[in-house]
């Protein structure tokens, strides 16, 4: 009796223990539901969401973080800053809160985020297209010019203007000033320095824009001062001082300023501020021209399409890029690689993988033909020798070209300090590259040593991919890929830093540490907020969207009731310049 009495007490016991352990993973499970279920739902419903929202197709596995933990000592390193350390324990709060877990979190490899970008954005980009076409119909310089004294008088523009440094950033503050145009219906102004436009010797810029000096001759020759008493004012706001922006406060629709500049404006985020704007009027126009932003899969090529209206390349670069092609065809995929002189074995490995993977999903029975382009002219040479055994590999050799341009090595200025960053080769190589590897038919990869998808990668992708869309399309075969080597992964996407580096909206703690070799399919238009499953951002741009008046979760949601409130008590900031 004793000897069963034991048994069944032990029974008893074990009984107990496997109920609760059944209980314990359903609580588990509960809550790993509930992560899912709350990121996608936390965000207050905005009162002018006239978008559907659309699922997203990310696989919701669970990733761990233990995988080929691939060391390499000239990884980045960053600086950890007392603050940022305060934001990282708030966010892990919020993440056990959310996960049940410390140990094994929810997150996602470059790849799984890359899934929501791998659809066609055929029919949004086309539904631009046409935006921008009417846009330009009414407010193109051709019609504009030749309206009645009284109209041109009332009439509203928006200043692009860059200087010559970094080609990307420049050519993001014209663009973001032809963005602005569209949705405040304005007039665009090509800003130019002692006559000449930013980098004109090597771009052709299309005559649907305003020069601010015609602008001024029309200005006096309608006598709008005099007759109208309309003074040519031009409103300056500054993207680069958080305190006196007005993008997120501020209806620009009402604005009564001849001009409009909005400055400091370097890559894709600063026009996309507006999606975030209080006002229901601008948060619409913003929307009418990006698209929704928590619809990844669905955003059109905004920047892509403003390009293709905008500029071309110059005579004399496109001599060298007719070059290079011979009287052959465009090519199929350009690899840009950003290798800062670096020349990893490991960026080799990571790119020749992606390439093969675009290689695979075109499934053409002839030879591809790829182009390559780099700030390092010797890497794109060792590299070619490896792609050269599965496709035809084209590459501008400046050194021996003897076109119109090769005659003048110095018509930008040379900046010593800039060597590194943009590359030994003459300045002008990098507009024959740029216009080169956008003539690609179906594909952009970007690698890097550092950081991958740079604004110099992201323009030529987009420009590429506009010009792969036909007017009739019902469809587009067109990818940009983000091509990672293992060390760069080991903490995530944290390390590619910068707010214009298109992986940076996703680099928070929902990115998996030590991942392996990454092929990712990427967005055209760089997200500008963190409103996707996988999107977080990092403790810096939580601090930084702080001086925005943005309270910015670890998980990348926006307290739009406390951005109400701060707006309501900021003091409008107008700096302005009178012209005429």
């Amino acid at each position: 009796m004793k000897h069963g009495g034991s048994r069944r007490k032990r029974l008893s016991l074990q009984s107990i223990f496997v109920v609760f352990v059944i209980c314990a993973a359903g609580v588990g499970l509960l809550l790993t539901m509930a992560m899912l279920i709350l990121r996608s739902v936390d965000t207050p419903k905005s009162d002018v969401d006239i978008f559907h929202r659309k699922e997203n197709s990310v696989d919701y596995t669970r990733v761990l973080g233990d995988t080929d933990m691939d060391m390499e000592t000239e990884t980045e390193t960053e600086t950890t800053t007392e603050a940022e350390t305060e934001t990282d324990k708030e966010t892990e709060t919020e993440t056990k809160t959310k996960t049940g877990s410390t140990s094994k979190q929810q997150c996602a490899t470059v790849e799984e985020m890359g899934e929501d970008f791998k659809g066609s954005v055929w029919e949004e980009s086309l539904r631009v297209r046409k935006l921008i076409q009417r846009h330009l119909d009414l407010n193109g310089a051709s019609r504009v010019r030749n309206l009645p004294p009284e109209q041109f008088c009332r009439h509203g523009f928006v200043l692009g203007k860059s200087s010559e440094a970094g080609f990307g950033n420049e050519m993001y503050k014209i663009l973001t000033g032809a963005a602005l145009s569209v949705m405040l219906n304005r007039s665009l102004i090509i800003g130019q320095t002692r006559g000449k436009y930013p980098f004109g010797e090597y771009i052709s810029y299309s005559n649907v824009s305003f020069t601010l000096e015609e602008v001024k001759h029309i200005w006096r020759r309608n006598g709008c001062v005099k007759k109208y008493g309309r003074h040519l004012v031009m409103r300056i706001d500054d993207f680069e001082k958080p305190t006196q922006t007005n993008v997120l406060c501020s209806n620009w629709r009402k604005w009564e300023q001849p001009i409009i500049w909005f400055q400091g404006t370097t890559d894709a985020v600063a026009a996309q501020f507006f999606l975030k704007n209080v006002h229901p009027e601008m948060k619409i126009a913003a929307y009418d021209l990006f698209g929704h932003p928590e619809s990844l899969q669905g955003r059109p090529n905004v920047f892509g399409e403003l390009m293709s209206v905008l500029i071309s390349p110059s005579e004399d670069v496109e001599e060298a890029v007719n070059w290079v092609l011979g009287k052959g065809v465009d090519p199929d995929i350009s690899l840009h690689m950003r290798m800062l002189t670096n020349r990893s074995v490991r960026v080799v490995q990571a790119a020749l993988r992606c390439i093969r993977k675009v290689v695979d999903n075109l499934h053409k029975a002839s030879r591809l033909k790829i182009v390559l382009v780099s700030d390092t002219p010797s890497f794109a040479k060792t590299i070619a020798a490896n792609i050269s055994e599965f496709a035809e590999v084209v590459h501008f050799d400046y050194k021996s070209f003897r076109g119109n341009i090769s005659h003048d090595v110095n018509r930008l200025p040379s900046l010593e300090f800039r060597v590194r960053d943009w590359g030994p080769a003459p300045r002008w190589v990098a507009f024959v590259d740029f216009f080169l590897a956008s003539r690609a038919k179906h594909a952009v990869v970007s690698g890097a040593f550092r950081r991958v998808g740079t604004t110099y990668a992201q323009l030529i992708a987009a420009l590429a991919a506009a010009k792969s869309l036909g007017d009739n399309s019902t469809g587009l075969s067109f990818s940009f890929l983000s091509s990672f080597q293992s060390n760069l992964l080991r903490a995530g996407l944290r390390f590619q830093i910068g707010w214009g580096h298109v992986w940076n909206r996703f680099a928070g703690p929902l990115s998996c540490h030590n991942q392996s070799h990454q092929c990712a399919f990427t967005p055209l238009l760089p997200p500008a907020w963190w409103d996707g499953l996988w999107q977080s951002p990092i403790p810096r741009d939580i601090s930084r969207l702080a001086a925005f008046g943005v309270h910015l979760s670890g998980f990348g949601t926006v307290d739009e009731n406390r951005l109400q409130s701060f707006c309501s008590s900021k003091k409008e900031s107008v700096k302005t310049v009178s012209i005429l």
